[in-house]
């Protein structure tokens, strides 16, 4: 049973393109991760980025990332100092459920070894043996040293149209939104007081997104469309989220991994 959950922005980035207005980039975009307390134990979802890399100012992060996203690598928004922060222990994170693996959102992982970490089984294969256009999204140090990987399907049961696979009981499940990346998912959360949070990852990038008509900054379409793995079934499943929201945005609140706006409405939340 959830009992608790925060919104914690977990890596502040201010994107290179934001100098060039017509590209209407915002000025700073986040690594919105959720620190859910459950009677089975602290769970994260996403990390952000982590304790190592931001010590190291991104030294092992590819260069034009860097250059492109700008992270701020602030001590203090790492996932760990956080929690520390709230009184917890890195031993008291049971387990870290990830969107994908892309750098940005695995790179805390490592600060939390003795966690279980789920994720979509495809997106693991992809990691493990990337194609050549995914091979500096994936950063296999942020990983090496070994988690406990538990690996999810897509089969499940039906949650307001989708696949929901369950991660921790009834309150914690996977939703598979493959596109950005071959093994991309959502993950969908039971609010204590009722209703759902559903954190889409990198299945979009702005609020925008979920507009009829839609009204994503360019730049940010563009980036989005420069680094999906399959674009049909991003589009797809963003069509499927636009749905969502406007059928059922009392019964589930929808969120992305990296629009401020969006961290910044939830964040003074008490679930």
């Amino acid at each position: 049973m959830v009992t608790s959950i925060r919104h914690l922005n977990c890596g502040t980035m201010r994107p290179g393109l934001r100098r060039l207005p017509a590209l209407g980039m915002p000025d700073s975009i986040v690594a919105h991760v959720l620190l859910v307390e459950t009677d089975q134990g602290v769970t994260l979802v996403d990390t952000g980025f982590g304790t190592e890399d931001v010590r190291a100012r991104g030294a092992r992060l590819p260069g034009p990332f860097v250059r492109l996203i700008g992270p701020a690598f602030d001590p203090g928004e790492t996932a760990l100092a956080q929690l520390q922060a709230l009184g917890h222990a890195p031993g008291d994170v049971r387990d870290v459920i990830l969107t994908h693996l892309d750098l940005d959102h695995a790179s805390g992982l490592a600060d939390f070894p003795a966690a279980r970490v789920h994720l979509h089984a495809t997106e693991l294969q992809a990691a493990r043996a990337p194609r050549l256009r995914e091979r500096t999204r994936y950063i296999a140090a942020q990983w090496r040293h070994g988690p406990d990987w538990v690996e999810h399907g897509t089969a499940g049961e039906d949650w307001f149209g989708f696949t929901g696979v369950r991660v921790i009981g009834d309150d914690v499940l996977l939703i598979p939104l493959h596109g950005h990346t071959r093994g991309h998912s959502g993950v969908a959360v039971r609010r204590p007081g009722g209703g759902w949070y559903l954190h889409a990852g990198d299945a979009y990038f702005h609020s925008g997104d979920l507009a009829v008509p839609r009204a994503c900054p360019l730049g940010l379409r563009l980036f989005q469309e420069l680094v999906q793995a399959d674009r049909g079934q991003r589009i797809a499943n963003l069509e499927r989220l636009t749905e969502l929201h406007a059928r059922h945005d009392t019964e589930v609140t929808i969120f992305s991994a990296h629009d401020a706006g969006e961290l910044a409405a939830l964040a003074g939340r008490t679930d």
